[in-house]
């Protein structure tokens, strides 16, 4: 960013409050059902295959610096992360946990991290996976904004529109409760609580059925890679490649095209649960949401964008008024633009006691 910002983006990019570290979020029960569904519903696709098209658009959600004349293909930066969804737009897709995704518990402690009288659960996912390469680079969650949601807008514009400061007065309230479960070595956490300028910290072992308190929109974060350094390479791995458990065998299997590339025993998985609720500060703020009274338009956002860059003297097309969101001369504009990311790392502990809820 140039020293002529009228933001400081670093203040921007910080959550409502450090995150809240819980111990023992789901019952044994509860784990058991949502591992079930994982294992019953699968196979599961890339995380990368969910949310991105391009390398450019991937590169947008953490660093925004794409390296000139790359080549890369999506294959090529694939990483062994998988990902399915439980619920979505306040829907729970499996009644065999309607008690997870309907959580009395989860919701006080959304509002009480905002000091907030209203929260609605939203959206729970789960990403899975063994000993793999991984959060080498930090990354925001899709931030939402009034009319611009996961839902209905692409991962990477979400996540240009919350690093650039510009749309901050559409930005939804978000709280997620995230939780762990993973036996092994290595696969922490890493986050920025006073933004991507100031100094991470590390939510350390152990990491099963530990959960955390967050707003991961706003805050850089990341998954640390997972298991022992010499487990971690996977020869044929590729962006469309499926995640799945293979009940006659008793273990898990990545497939690509078919074809098995790495098997894991059951005790060799990191299972993360991610359950996430909109917060209204009151009943004005959860009517405006919920009515679509301010909701931020496609064109207006489009407009945002390219009356803020000609301020600053970059030239830009106007993007392909039918599907701007996809136009790579645009993407690429962006990018090179509105670049913010974490210049530290180097870890202290988060969990200490603290921050124990």
């Amino acid at each position: 960013m140039t020293t002529a910002e009228p933001l400081d983006l670093n203040a921007v990019l910080r959550p409502a409050a450090p995150p809240v570290v819980i111990d023992a979020p789901y019952t044994a029960d509860q784990h058991a059902r949502l591992l079930g569904v994982v294992k019953d519903h699968g196979p599961w696709p890339t995380i990368t295959a969910h949310h991105f098209s391009t390398v450019e658009e991937l590169i947008a959600t953490s660093s925004g610096i794409v390296p000139e004349n790359h080549g890369l293909t999506l294959d090529d930066i694939a990483t062994a992360n998988f990902r399915g969804f439980l619920a979505e737009n306040s829907c729970c897709w499996y009644p065999e946990i309607h008690d997870c995704f309907y959580n009395l518990d989860f919701i006080e402690r959304a509002k009480r991290y905002w000091g907030a009288e209203y929260a609605k659960p939203t959206l729970m996912l789960f990403n899975i996976g063994g000993p793999a390469h991984s959060g080498l680079n930090a990354h925001l969650d899709a931030v939402s904004f009034r009319g611009a949601t996961i839902a209905d807008t692409p991962v990477w514009i979400q996540n240009l529109m919350g690093k650039s400061g510009l749309f901050t007065d559409y930005i939804l309230k978000m709280a997620q409760v995230i939780t762990w479960f993973w036996l092994g070595e290595e696969g922490t956490f890493t986050y920025w609580p006073d933004g991507p300028h100031g100094q991470p910290a590390r939510i350390e072992h152990p990491m099963w059925n530990k959960g955390v308190v967050v707003q991961n929109e706003l805050m850089f974060h990341r998954g640390d890679p997972v298991g022992r350094p010499d487990e971690r390479d996977i020869s044929g791995l590729a962006h469309r490649s499926m995640f799945g458990y293979r009940s006659a065998t008793d273990d898990w299997a990545i497939t690509t095209d078919g074809e098995i590339v790495r098997t894991y025993e059951p005790t060799n998985i990191r299972f993360l649960v991610h359950w996430n609720a909109e917060v209204y500060m009151d009943r004005d703020e959860a009517k405006k949401v919920m009515d679509h009274s301010d909701d931020i338009t496609r064109d207006r956002i489009v407009e945002t964008f390219l009356d803020d860059l000609a301020r600053r003297g970059v030239a830009c097309e106007t993007p392909d008024e039918h599907d701007p969101f996809h136009d790579q001369s645009f993407i690429r504009t962006l990018l090179s633009t509105y670049t913010i990311a974490p210049t530290t790392d180097w870890f202290v502990r988060a969990d200490d006691g603290r921050n124990s809820g």
